[in-house]
């Protein structure tokens, strides 16, 4: 290591959501010295605004439940949603890690992972692979890392960002320099380093070069997205791709900010416009319903579902939340959710009685129950929640030049790096970006440990 650096450690990770805690605390696992470095006063990241869910396949989860899954269905998931133009290095690292990683926190680490068994198959996902902490969301599960982190004696740095990375002649990384709040700087030496910063969602200039569809959604992001692991990776060599993939989300609730839970349309919700009328099929694309939300005037729905709907969907924390905020509305027929809307009576009428065989917009209803009167309805909106392109990795998460070379001692994991998601929007699969942000940086925190030990 180079003598100006303050002190070094073998395995330095940047970023403390889930992504980071996870590469730090398998590369404790695996013997390492690591110091994880978090931007915040308070760790949180992508994770914390997230539900907490996490899609694996073959878990011991799934098998004590007679649920039939393995990474070769969890690939050939990824890449039937992504049309095939999803990495299928990464696609298949991530489906091969997934489990085992889970299986692994679960077991060893102590997250008291279950299978979400609420959480139908549905949007791409052929089996039920939804795990989650009941009664828990993202931001306990980013709290409970870190406390395993202590317990397993991996220091946390809070309140220092990333700012520059020194390296070789031959392109190792050998440090960082790091700034805290008040504007001064530490020069910290590693032997390898793992980029686990996020994706760049809270960075309009980028999010308008890359993909500028998104740039009129309500960003429901953690603010420290900048992309700032994404650009000195960049600088240092590293390759860029899939920076046009997001995750989009059209049921935001308006204004209170709250995630209506998918379970919603797939145990039979609608989605209606300003004009009473339904304008896509909402079981198409969980991520691609932004886009006609977006469109729709003033860029607002409804979402309309009934009680027993809502039943179904009661043991989650965004219902139990939107219940709290009152933002659930309960209207006795259709003339009321008309006047609740703004809407033409007669339209609303019509719109909900369409509602059986295979409608206009192709959403099969023999197999599933619209929703019946009185109704319950929440307004809106589209909102962009976190971006899946990023450094070019391999199945190590080892970021890899253009030319495909691996940059010597350089990882990269979670929203820094490039996902499975594919070019766009329409490749996201429910609780992929959590998924893949364990998995990654699982590979990354054992692949650094081994590099540097």
């Amino acid at each position: 290591m180079s003598g100006d650096f303050e002190f070094s450690v073998p395995v330095l990770v940047i970023g403390g959501g889930a992504a980071g805690a996870v590469a730090a605390l398998a590369a404790r696992a695996a013997g390492a010295a690591v110091l994880l470095v978090e931007q915040d006063a308070v760790p949180r990241g992508t994770t914390a605004m997230s539900q907490g869910l996490v899609c694996a396949a073959g878990t011991r989860q799934q098998a004590a439940l007679g649920i039939a899954d393995a990474a070769d269905t969890l690939f050939a998931d990824i890449m039937a949603k992504t049309r095939g133009e999803t990495d299928p290095v990464i696609a298949r690292a991530v489906a091969d890690a997934a489990g085992p990683c889970l299986d692994w926190l679960t077991d060893s680490i102590g997250v008291p992972f279950e299978l979400d068994t609420g959480f139908r198959a549905a949007y791409g996902h052929s089996r039920q692979r939804m795990h989650g902490w009941p009664g828990h969301g993202g931001t306990d599960l980013v709290q409970l890392l870190h406390q395993r982190l202590a317990e397993k004696g991996v220091d946390v740095l809070l309140q220092a960002r990333l700012v520059d990375v020194a390296r070789a002649a031959d392109g190792a990384v050998t440090g960082v320099t790091l700034e805290r709040p008040d504007g001064s700087r530490e020069r910290i030496g590693c032997g390898a380093l793992i980029l686990a910063s996020g994706g760049f969602a809270a960075n309009p200039q980028m999010v308008a070069t890359h993909m500028p569809e998104a740039a009129l959604a309500r960003h429901n992001g953690h603010e420290g997205n900048r992309g700032d692991g994404i650009r000195i990776g960049a600088r240092l060599g590293g390759a860029l791709a899939d920076m046009a993939s997001y995750q989009g989300y059209a049921m935001l609730a308006d204004p209170q900010g709250i995630t209506v839970p998918p379970g919603v349309i797939v145990e039979g919700g609608v989605l209606l416009n300003g004009l009473g009328e339904r304008f896509v099929d909402e079981t198409a694309d969980i991520a691609g319903m932004v886009h006609p939300v977006l469109a729709q005037p003033d860029g607002r729905a409804w979402v309309v579902f009934d009680a027993e709907i809502e039943a179904r969907n009661a043991y989650t924390l965004e219902i139990q939340g939107l219940n709290d905020l009152a933002a659930i509305r309960h209207v006795a027929d259709a003339e009321a959710l008309a006047a609740l809307i703004g809407a033409p009576a007669p339209a609303v009428a019509a719109t909900l009685a369409a509602l059986h065989g295979r409608d206009a917009f192709g959403r099969a209803w023999a197999g599933e129950r619209a929703p019946q009167a009185p109704f319950h309805a929440i307004r809106v909106c589209g909102g962009l929640y976190h971006t899946q392109g990023g450094l070019q990795i391999d199945g190590a998460a080892r970021v890899l030049r253009a030319d495909g070379s691996a940059l010597p001692n350089l990882f990269a994991a979670g929203g820094a790096a490039r996902g499975v998601s594919g070019p766009s929007y329409w490749g996201y699969l429910p609780a992929m970006g959590l998924g893949s942000a364990l998995a990654t940086g699982w590979l990354a925190g054992r692949a650094a440990a081994a590099l540097t030990g």
